[in-house]
């Protein structure tokens, strides 16, 4: 039935128990009420009835909801909401996100249940969640007796939606998003990137009318743990021209065939600041390389590996724009004459693919993480004392885009021009390689002395009776 009679009364407070603020309501003759953790929650649930109630919406007298929220009560469960999210995203997105999508629901599904009675193997459960559960193009296809289980188990065992409102909850899945899987804490950007993601998904929650509102978009009495590790790149692993050299000299001698292949590779994520993937889309047509001098490259996409389940055409790459930019935008880096000789080398040796690209394997594939991470494998071996070679000394290849942005901020480069040749934001740019940025105290002093010296002069020439 429903009723126009509605009473809302004030929120009353306990002194203890997780959820002490309580919010009470007549309709007709019947007495309704809803306990929340923290008082801001409380008084926007106790708002949208108020506000219901004043428009002339009728209520429900057996849940005691208004009209416009009965579906807010409803027995939707989260695991149900994720699977329907990922497929109303699905076709929206880049292999990337969808990927990205998948691991935050992944670490957020597995704490939103109502108890623990025969949860399956986390391993289990982890599988089964990210290649069935949340993989549209997957979720159909033969799965094994325990996969079947597992998601059996979670589909039973999730609470419904309308229970993210609550403290305990929204912090749990908080908790999920800021710990990895051994319990440590996440990289603030990893945590982030999830957050972000389970932000979304909450508010589809709103639109769907299965929260009143998004509890992420209220401030928490709530913490992220920590973590060991930050964003700012270590200035241990930034190597200097003269050993980037020495590295690149030893690519050409790491593993049969491939070696050489890659020099001109890795010379671009140093002396153009690329990310892997912008190096494995570049076309000669994006490539000035004059006889001498300073040449340029016009980047305009990027090849990231995503996964043959992720991707719309089953391949293990995906075509997209550049990181963090419209898809049809491009990016301008002025070359120095080394890496121009190093391409023109590397051209007029391997050639280029039909399609342009410079970089690829002997059979003409796109190149792989695996391949070209082995090769600096052994260069490091090669170019590197034991000691460095036991360092954090240009670790990764990705290290060297970090020793190229160094290199320019230390040579004085303004951090707006770096940031855009780079393809970052300043502030970014700033944060991450605050550390890195060495060797500019000398300039900064004699600019400081110069200015002091004028100072002292101009007051030693200063007389009194010039003054009035």
């Amino acid at each position: 039935m429903k009723s126009y009679h509605v009473r809302i009364w004030k929120i009353s407070t306990k002194k203890s128990g997780k959820r002490p603020h309580l919010v009470r309501w007549v309709v007709g003759e019947k007495v309704f009420s809803e306990h929340f953790a923290t008082w801001e929650l409380a008084d926007s649930f106790r708002s949208n009835l108020k506000r219901a109630a004043q428009t002339g919406e009728a209520f429900d007298t057996e849940t005691g909801m208004p009209e416009s929220h009965a579906r807010i009560k409803g027995t939707t469960s989260w695991y149900d909401h994720a699977c329907e999210y990922v497929d109303a995203r699905w076709a929206k997105v880049s292999g990337r996100q969808r990927l990205s999508i998948a691991e935050t629901l992944v670490a957020v599904t597995p704490v939103l249940v109502r108890d623990q009675r025969g949860v399956p193997d986390a391993d289990v459960l982890r599988t089964a969640l990210y290649q069935w559960a949340f993989n549209k193009s997957h979720r159909d296809t033969d799965k094994p007796d325990e996969i079947a289980r597992a998601l059996d188990w979670i589909a039973r065992a999730s609470i419904p939606v309308s229970e993210l409102a609550e403290y305990d909850r929204i912090t749990a899945a908080l908790d999920a998003c800021a710990t990895k899987r051994d319990g440590s804490a996440a990289a603030p950007s990893y945590y982030s990137r999830r957050r972000r993601v389970l932000f979304n998904v909450l508010r589809y929650a709103v639109f769907k009318k299965r929260l009143v509102k998004n509890p992420l978009s209220e401030e928490l009495d709530w913490k992220a743990p920590e973590a060991e590790v930050c964003d700012e790149i270590d200035p241990a692993a930034v190597a200097s021209p003269a050993q980037v050299r020495e590295l690149l000299t030893a690519v050409s001698y790491a593993g049969y065939r491939r070696g050489e292949r890659l020099v001109a590779f890795f010379a671009c994520m140093y002396y153009a600041m690329m990310r892997p993937s912008e190096v494995a889309a570049l076309r000669q047509d994006d490539c000035t390389l004059p006889e001498n001098g300073w040449g340029r490259l016009i980047l305009s996409g990027s090849t990231p590996a995503v996964g043959t389940k992720w991707t719309n055409n089953g391949q293990v790459h995906e075509e997209r724009g550049l990181k963090g930019r419209p898809r049809k935008a491009k990016r301008s880096i002025p070359i120095p004459p080394q890496l121009v000789a190093i391409l023109r080398a590397h051209i007029k040796r391997y050639g280029v693919a039909p399609d342009g690209r410079l970089f690829r394997t002997e059979r003409g594939g796109t190149l792989h993480k695996s391949g070209y991470a082995r090769t600096w494998k052994t260069a490091r071996e090669l170019a590197l004392s034991p000691a460095q070679a036991a360092s954090p000394l240009a670790k990764r290849p990705y290290d060297l885009r970090h020793a190229g942005v160094s290199m320019r901020l230390n040579a004085g480069v303004p951090a707006t021009q770096v940031a855009q040749w780079a393809g970052h934001s300043v502030e970014v740019l700033l944060k991450i390689y605050a550390k890195c940025i060495d060797g500019q105290d000398k300039v900064w002093h004699r600019i400081l002395d110069d200015a002091l010296a004028n100072a002292m002069d101009c007051e030693g020439n200063h007389d009194p009776a010039n003054e009035t």
